[in-house]
């Protein structure tokens, strides 16, 4: 595999030349250009170590003794503890084995003479380039196992075949991807199965919940930040964006992102540079896949004046709108049945089956909750089930059989006078996640508020009594 064939698979080649002697930092920059690699030179350590912490590089290329305090081993000890992840290769005009077995002991992929000879060096970057890049993949490849949902992706009706075609359409493109549709009905699978079937495969696929994370600090978990940048910032840290390179980023939640970032996240779209937090201007490039998902009316909130419409455009270049359970009801046995096998080899029972009063139930059923709600519902009846050979309406949730489209026939809300606007506002929320199961964006929608919202006005430990409560049905 050359040069060319590592940046077709969107692997940028970088390399870094570092010697204080110009004349040989000019040939060696003039023969990497000709492979097509990314060339960046210094005359010294200290340059070299600007350079890198601005740019993505991908082999060092450096001389062992230079004229500075810093010699090439002092420059690859700090660029292993830094960036482990770059190969290094020292060069010498007094190569010794000692120099040499010095320098692996240190984390060098090589040591090489000098004259260096252009077919010999071109053959070592691109040997170090390739390990870096079958690094990348494996563990991309580890990434993707542990992250890979324990389904997949089922339907056969109309509405979810003709979705999935669109999917099988632009998983093999760059295009940018937009999902749009309720809570539960598996917008993360599908943006999953988009990266999985795209040429990106191999790289990382990193997801982040917009709602979930506290405006505080997401700036600093999209962006990362540099040591010092803030009260508590002890080291530096890539941010997700650094961390989907060359791969895909899931943007869950787009619309909870608050307008400042927003203007941010549309720069590193349309620039493919970020600048972590403290980084004082300094910038790094980017090449990442996009695709974001929403259970918002994105176009809704452009109209108020809640999302800024360029980025809108900007991530609405293919759009794909998830259909509700209800809206495929063709496929609630089907999904039923897959789930019922699923959990009951998970628990150690075999041979169960459902009553035909429990086909009706779930065929009938509103699932507001869509496919997640529907899951979490057998996973309950199977564990249920005791010794039973049979899955009867005493094992499901007691109101699976209710209509619960509407919460207002359903549960009834009393406030004492007196009671502060922000304790109404906690357990109006309290009593609508409850209502909901825990299912934050269901109740978000209920209450036409972001999901954001409901975050900030509970705490965690509230949060977490009521997905306790909630997973206890």
């Amino acid at each position: 595999m050359s040069f060319y064939d590592l940046q077709k698979e969107n692997k940028q080649c970088s390399i870094l030349i570092v010697d204080d002697e110009p004349k040989i930092v000019e040939s060696l920059e003039k023969i990497f250009v000709r492979e097509g690699l990314i060339v960046f030179t210094a005359p010294d350590a200290h340059v070299a170590l600007s350079v890198l912490s601005n740019k993505n590089i991908d082999v060092l290329l450096t001389d062992l003794t230079m004229t500075s305090d810093m010699s090439g081993i002092d420059l690859l000890t700090k660029v292993k503890q830094d960036s482990p992840h770059i190969e290094v290769i020292l060069m010498t005009a007094y190569g010794t084995m000692e120099i040499a077995a010095h320098a692996m002991k240190k984390g060098a992929y090589d040591a090489i003479s000098k004259p260096v000879e252009r077919a010999h060096i071109v053959q070592i970057v691109h040997n170090a380039i390739e390990k870096q890049s079958l690094i990348k993949e494996n563990k991309g490849l580890k990434k993707q196992l542990k992250q890979k949902k324990h389904y997949t992706l089922i339907g056969t009706s109309q509405a979810w075949i003709s979705m999935m075609k669109t999917v099988a359409q632009v998983a093999d493109s760059q295009a940018t991807v937009l999902i749009q549709g309720e809570s539960g009905t598996g917008k993360e699978l599908i943006a999953r199965t988009i990266h999985e079937q795209s040429p990106r495969s191999t790289m990382p696929f990193i997801p982040i919940n917009c709602a979930a994370i506290p405006e505080s600090i997401l700036e600093a978990e999209l962006f990362g930040y540099e040591k010092g940048a803030f009260t508590g910032a002890s080291h530096s840290r890539e941010g997700r964006f650094e961390a989907a390179h060359c791969g895909t980023l899931f943007l869950d939640e787009i619309g909870e992102i608050p307008a400042h970032i927003q203007v941010k996240l549309l720069r590193v779209m349309q620039e493919g540079e970020i600048e972590r937090l403290g980084s004082s201007g300094r910038s790094n490039q980017v090449n990442i896949r996009w695709i974001a998902a929403t259970n918002r009316d994105l176009s809704h909130a452009v109209s108020q004046g809640i999302f800024r419409e360029d980025l809108y455009y900007r991530l609405n270049v293919v759009s794909i709108d998830v259909p509700p359970l209800r809206e495929r009801k063709e496929d609630i046995l089907l999904l039923a049945n897959y789930f019922l096998k699923l959990y009951s080899e998970k628990n150690g029972k075999s041979a169960l089956k459902y009553d035909d009063e429990v086909l009706n139930i779930l065929m009938n059923h509103q699932w507001p909750g869509n496919v997640r709600q529907l899951e979490n519902t057998i996973e309950h009846a199977v564990v249920l089930s005791g010794d039973n050979t049979m899955l009867t309406k005493e094992n499901f949730p007691t109101n699976i059989d209710s209509n619960d489209n509407d919460i207002s026939s359903n549960s009834n809300l009393s406030i004492s006078v007196g009671t502060s606007i922000h304790d109404m506002e906690c357990q109006l929320i309290k009593e609508t996640l409850r209502y909901t199961k825990g299912n934050k964006e269901q109740a978000a929608q209920i209450l036409g508020v972001g999901t954001r919202t409901i975050y900030r006005r509970l705490n965690k430990t509230d949060l977490k009594d009521i997905e306790k409560k909630s997973n206890a049905f």
